[in-house]
């Protein structure tokens, strides 16, 4: 079973495990990541292996600073003014890569380009000591709802990993979200933890959605962060086999009857309902409910990476095309 230590325990024993190809579930400002070294091939294969996940989605590549981040990518001025604005915290850019970088292929899934973030906290003084930067999913089995505490992580991979590295809940709780430069505009690929209309606001730049090819970036896979039970989004009645994930003040009909109830934020707080999602929905998954319903969650500001969240965690569990 994996070893939990606490962040100014840990650093280490992190640094030993990566340093010898390993992998390490360690917590960021959105979720826990299963991190290995990107220019490790073994290192890499292992988050792959520990995860099940599938080799043609891309990985997140984490960096210390600028300079980490100049050596592996190129930058266009929209990119460096969203690097400017945001670094570090919860954005992705999606860049051309530099040749030569030395990361690893696997890590973007045979792409041109990679997906670049800078966090906060432990991560990126792992990072700085490491001398290197980390491929880091979420540290969950692919799919799944992915973590926000050391103690998650390690019901799902504790058997498959050797270290997570604990720092307590998550303060954001929803992956990053990714963008991408094209020419003068920027295309939202994954809403997560800034919101578009954050990013609109630092760069004077509206943000546009879809027309995406393929899979450019980690997390559009259509169906993911799904529980074991099945998801029904917009309800307005619950069942008493369902467990009900609520919002706000208005409850559906139903639901004092509800198999079990969870109110992500009772004022509407779509930043406390970010914090919540994942572990809210692991808790009602284990209350042994077949469905989880959903009340209905706004789109304005973080409640679109939510419900962009909840939709694929409800999208067929057999579908593993890139979301539209």
């Amino acid at each position: 079973m994996a070893e939990i230590l606490a962040v100014d325990e840990a650093l280490e024993r992190a640094l030993a495990l990566l340093r010898g190809g390993d992998v390490v579930a360690i917590p960021t400002e959105t979720v826990y990541g299963l991190a290995a070294d990107a220019t490790n091939g073994i290192g890499v294969a292992r988050i792959f292996e520990a995860k099940g996940r599938p080799r043609f989605n891309p990985l997140i590549a984490h960096v210390a600073d600028m300079a980490m981040a100049e050596r592996i990518a190129i930058f266009d001025p929209l990119s460096r003014r969203l690097a400017q604005s945001f670094w570090p915290g919860p954005l992705t850019l999606v860049l051309p890569q530099r040749p030569g970088n030395g990361i690893h292929p696997l890590v973007t899934a045979g792409l041109d380009t990679i997906a670049l973030r800078m966090p906060r906290g432990f991560g990126g003084d792992l990072i700085a000591r490491l001398g290197r930067p980390l491929a880091a999913p979420s540290a969950n089995s692919s799919g799944k709802i992915s973590a926000t505490t050391a103690q998650a992580v390690a019901a799902d991979l504790g058997t498959r990993i050797k270290l997570v590295v604990d720092a307590g809940a998550t303060p954001v709780g929803l992956e990053s979200t990714i963008v991408k430069a094209e020419g003068a505009g920027v295309r939202l690929l994954r809403p997560g933890g800034v919101s578009a209309e954050e990013i609109e606001a630092a760069i004077g730049v509206k943000l546009f959605r879809g027309g995406a090819a393929g899979i450019e970036a980690p997390g559009m896979l259509a169906s993911h962060y799904a529980p074991g039970a099945g998801v029904r989004l917009n309800a307005g009645t619950v069942g008493k086999d369902e467990a009900l994930l609520g919002f706000g003040r208005q409850r559906a009909e139903g639901w004092r009857d509800a198999a079990a109830f969870l109110n992500l934020s009772e004022t509407g707080d779509l930043r406390e309902a970010a914090g919540n999602l994942f572990a809210y929905m692991q808790e009602l998954d284990r209350s042994g409910a077949r469905t989880i319903a959903v009340e209905t969650i706004p789109f304005d500001g973080l409640g679109e990476a939510i419900n962009d969240r909840l939709s694929r965690a409800a999208a067929p569990r057999d579908n593993v095309q890139p979301a539209p």
